[in-house]
């Protein structure tokens, strides 16, 4: 049983109070005061008094009702006695009654006796929540039956049938518009207008779009609402994810190549593992708070970790379980037998998660990787010839002294030119070519706080970085402060730049480095920068000595800030990033306008290529995690972090068994159990959900109207044995997608026809029972994207960066939508970047989720907006102009679109208006026109031209719903 009965002192042993029957006198007590608030209709705070086992066991804030060692200890005494009214229970109010003295008295006597409460007076009986439907193993499948066969069973004990066949054309096009999200192209309408009564023409029809590439744009959509995908960050700041494209586009893949459900879940949870890099993205979809945008106290960046590891166990759990265990943060589930233990030990299978981008090994990023090597080889070459060009370190400057004697000698002023001021972002030391052992960095002050160093690079003859762990070289320190994984001293020759890949000291204004070779190296260059992203300035060391151990173990002086530009305590403005210090101003030697040229030319190459390379580097990456020991996990007393208790491991929910998994464990292997746990067939959740989900995506609700919870509070299905055989057939033919919509597609179910009659809606008003097809408007993309694909329009391009619907990408607010749309933009919408609960101008309004929480079903409104939007809207009026020109088009006219009014009698077409009238109905219907509409297109379309009537067939029902 979910609940636990806490150890009293039984009945049996305790006397009662003379006088005392817990049904006479104390039930009547509980079900007058008490059950309005907790009783069989409500429990508030988790605490109910009409069933034993839930009374004894308290309430979400406080202990057990009844303390065997201290029966007046009870804070149900201390509610119902309390002088405070607005703390007293019952609480004031015209229904409550505050208990009588007597009844007072009652209750004393009755917990000084033990809480005597007889087993089987309780009025109300629980259901034991593990004997839950969805609980249960999958029933074993009937190899006679069919998706017709449960279906028919139902309508015939209520008296109906299935309705008759949908007419030919109309079960293409809502075929097609239900898998694509498209109507189907004129060439297929023209062969299956032909072909439709051949006996494998429905098959054929589903076997092409099932293979096509826009089956998977269409239900990767579907997926993308149910874990919330978007390409901003959310919250108030709502920065841009600018690599978060490469989940959805990974979606779309899997879909396409009917990658197994089983192994879909396994590549979103630990696709790292199992060469799919960018799935994992799937973990990380949810919003999260940016490390700027919380608290610097320490309290504050313990619950955002905390809310950000929560996020990923809702996104599992209701995404593949239909489960909320999520609720289970604070206090056990209140419905379903998920304790709070259960949430956290969920937790610790995850807590080695950080929302991050992270360098992949897709095809894009190794082609981008390939490109920024070419860019670092010219890179170099360009380094090796600034660097004839840059002038020599020289420490400790040399001395003149002039004088008439030994005693009178005075320093003579040396004017050399000086090497360019310390810069935040890259500073190059040239040096004689030296053979060492090691070299030795030593910081003397910093323009403030304690040094950071991003990278320290030490280059060889060859333009070879000796310096990088990879090449064996150790490093030492006099002292490091540490944030994992951001300031550590291993980061500082790691080949990574930026703040937050660097090295710290601890001491202010002070440190020291130290690389020693595996083998004697010949130096020739040293380059070191703060932070070579150049997004912060202080902590940049302004006076410091670089020394070369020689081959005798002996440290000498090669570098030191004596010949640079004085710099004051702040950093001077941030100035070229280049890796030489070389400039028209500062050579050793004043140069020749050749040699200035030559400097200019290479620096502006340089610059170039630099930028460049940092768009390569940033390709690489994907906003698909990045993963490290995981956080040590504590059940959190009402989840507040600030309260700890137990140490947690990871285990699955205790009433679905034991994992067997070794807390021990490193990250992956964690995501990895997990993984297998949930894509097990004999998990009955798992296929049970996402068969639910493909049928409720074919018929616009699912068997199981709760489709994010198959809980105890969520619904039951309207067919089990049918929900069962889809789950059952899905595992026996591995776990494919693709079976399961060829099975329900080409079912008599999906082909009826959706009118309507009256016996159906007397008996089945909702259509629960499928005695027809149940009509839908589409879904939001899909509008967009068959407007575009009837005008002729629509750019099939896939995968890759989001292109813009607004002005910005991301931001605090002042989302400007673009109206006009070329190119990229005439997209599918599922490529739109998306950002987080900010909907489309024109599109939002038909219920497009705006990502803030999982949708796992569209909820259908109508409002005014929507057809003031389609009607007036820029996009609908330059796709029906498009619409009308490809008609013209398509007709040998060689006369433009024209209307009266707006293109003269010069624009106006010599095609026949009846004939444009009929294509443009089969293009954006599949039908021709009644001889009625023809009646009535005919003087609009002769008045104003064919484009207001392309216009208002883009807004008619029948355009904007599944047949």
């Amino acid at each position: 049983m979910l609940w636990v009965v806490l150890s009293v002192v039984s009945t049996a042993q305790l006397p009662s109070e003379p006088g005392i029957d817990f049904v006479r006198d104390i039930q009547p007590i509980f079900e007058v005061h008490c059950f309005a608030c907790h009783g069989p209709e409500k429990q508030k705070s988790g605490f109910r008094l009409d069933v034993k086992s839930r009374a004894l066991q308290g309430g979400d804030h406080y202990g057990p009702m009844v303390d065997p060692n201290d029966p007046n200890a009870s804070p149900l005494l201390d509610w119902v006695k309390n002088q405070n009214p607005q703390e007293r229970m019952p609480p004031p109010g015209p229904a409550n009654k505050p208990l009588s003295r007597s009844q007072i008295e009652t209750l004393e006597a009755w917990f000084a006796a033990g809480a005597p409460w007889p087993d089987g007076v309780d009025k109300t009986i629980l259901i034991d929540p593990k004997s839950h439907w969805s609980f249960q193993p999958l029933a074993s499948p009937n190899p006679l039956a069919s998706i017709d066969t449960w279906i028919e069973s139902k309508l015939l004990a209520q008296g109906m049938s299935l309705s008759p066949p949908a007419l030919p054309m109309q079960w293409l096009r809502r075929v097609s518009l239900d898998l694509h999200g498209l109507p189907p192209s004129p060439e297929l309408a023209a062969w299956f207008a032909h072909h439709h009564e051949e006996p494998e023409a429905y098959s054929r029809v589903v076997e092409q779009m099932l293979a096509s590439p826009r089956y998977a744009e269409r239900w990767a959509q579907h997926w993308l609402d149910v874990v919330r995908y978007a390409d901003t960050h959310g919250f108030e700041v709502n920065t841009e994810r600018p690599h978060a494209w490469h989940y959805r586009d990974y979606v779309i893949r899997a879909l396409q190549n009917d990658t197994p459900f089983d192994q879909f879940i396994r590549e979103q949870i630990a696709g790292d593992q199992l060469g799919q890099d960018t799935a994992t993205g799937f973990l990380i979809t949810a919003s999260v708070l940016l490390p700027g945008q919380i608290g610097a106290d320490e309290p504050s960046k313990r619950l955002a970790r905390q809310d950000a590891i929560d996020e990923i166990v809702v996104n599992l759990s209701q995404s593949f379980l239909g489960l909320s265990i999520g609720c289970a943060r604070c206090h056990d589930h209140k419905f379903d037998p998920i304790s709070q233990e259960d949430y956290y030990a969920m937790q610790a299978f995850v807590a080695g998660v950080d929302y991050e981008d992270r360098l992949v090994d897709t095809p894009w990023a190794i082609e981008n990787k390939e490109r920024g090597e070419r860019i670092s080889d010219e890179l170099r070459a360009i380094d090796r010839e600034l660097l004839r060009l840059e002038p020599l370190a020289r420490p400790n400057p040399q001395r003149f002294q002039i004088g008439t004697d030994l005693q009178s000698l005075q320093d003579l002023p040396v004017v050399l030119p000086k090497r360019p001021r310390v810069q935040p972002t890259i500073n190059s030391e040239r040096i004689l070519p030296t053979e060492t052992r090691g070299v030795r960095f030593s910081i003397l002050q910093t323009n403030r706080l304690e040094p950071c160093i991003d990278e320290f690079e030490i280059f060889n003859p060859l333009g070879e970085n000796v310096a990088l762990s990879s090449r064996g070289t150790q490093v030492t320190s006099s002292g490091d402060s540490v944030a994992p994984d951001r300031h550590e001293l291993r980061l500082v020759n790691d080949g990574s730049y930026g703040n937050s890949r660097s090295w710290m000291s601890n001491q202010v204004g002070k440190g020291t480095l130290t690389f020693e070779f595996t083998d004697p190296v010949i130096v020739e260059r040293l380059v070191w920068g703060r932070d070579r992203l150049g997004e912060f300035q202080d902590r940049l060391a302004i006076q410091y000595t670089i020394e070369l151990l020689g081959l005798d173990g002996q440290w000498t002086l090669v570098a030191d800030d004596s010949d640079r530009n004085s710099d004051a305590l702040d950093p001077a403005p941030q100035g070229s990033s280049s890796a030489s210090n070389a400039a028209p101003n500062s050579t050793s030697t004043n140069p020749s306008s050749a040699e200035s040229a030559a400097i200019e030319t290479l620096q502006t190459r340089q610059k170039q290529l630099q930028n460049d390379r940092k768009t390569w580097q940033e390709n690489q990456k994907a906003f698909a995690g990045r993963f490290r020991t995981p956080d040590a996990i504590h059940l959190l007393l009402r989840g507040d972090p600030e309260q700890p208790q137990q140490k947690v491991e990871p285990r699955i929910p205790g009433f679905f068994g034991q994992l067997g998994i070794d807390p021990s464990e490193s990250e992956p292997k964690r995501r990895m159990a997990i993984a297998d746990w949930i894509a097990s067939p004999s998990n009955p959740l798992t296929p049970r959900v996402i068969a639910n989900r493909i049928w409720q995506g074919h018929f616009g609700i699912g068997l199981v109207d709760t489709p994010n919870d198959f809980g105890i509070h969520g619904q039951p299905p309207s067919h089990p044995e049918l929900l069962d055989w889809l789950a059952a057939e899905l595992i026996a033919n591995n776990w494919s997608l693709k079976s399961l919509h060829r099975a329900i597609v080409l079912s008599k179910t999906y082909r009826q026809s959706s009118q309507s009659n009256v016996k159906g809606l007397e008996i089945d008003a909702d259509c629960r029972l499928l005695w027809r097809y149940p009509l839908r408007r589409l879904e939001a993309e899909a509008i967009r994207d068959s407007i575009l694909a009837v005008s002729g329009q629509l750019n099939t391009a896939m995968f890759g960066r989001g292109y813009d619907l607004f002005a910005q990408r991301g931001g605090l607010s002042g989302f400007q939508p673009i109206e006009q749309f070329q190119g990229q933009g005439l997209r599918r919408m599922i490529y739109a970047h998306k950002v987080r609960r900010e909907r489309e101008a024109v599109f939002g309004a038909f219920d497009c989720p705006d990502a803030g929480q999982s949708t796992g079903l569209r909820r259908t409104s109508t409002t005014p907006i929507q057809a003031l939007n389609l009607l007036n809207s820029v996009f609908t009026i330059e796709q029906s102009k498009a619409f009308a020109e490809r008609l013209h088009r398509e007709a040998g006219s060689r006369g433009q679109t024209g209307s009266r009014g707006q293109t003269g009698s010069q624009g106006e077409s010599q095609a026949d208006p009846t004939q444009l009238i009929k294509a443009a109905y089969q293009h954006s219907l599949c039908r021709d026109p009644t001889p009625d509409e023809i009646a009535d297109a005919l003087p609009i379309v002769q008045e104003l031209g064919v484009e207001t009537l392309c216009r208002a067939l883009f807004n008619c029902n029948e355009f904007l719903f599944l047949p």
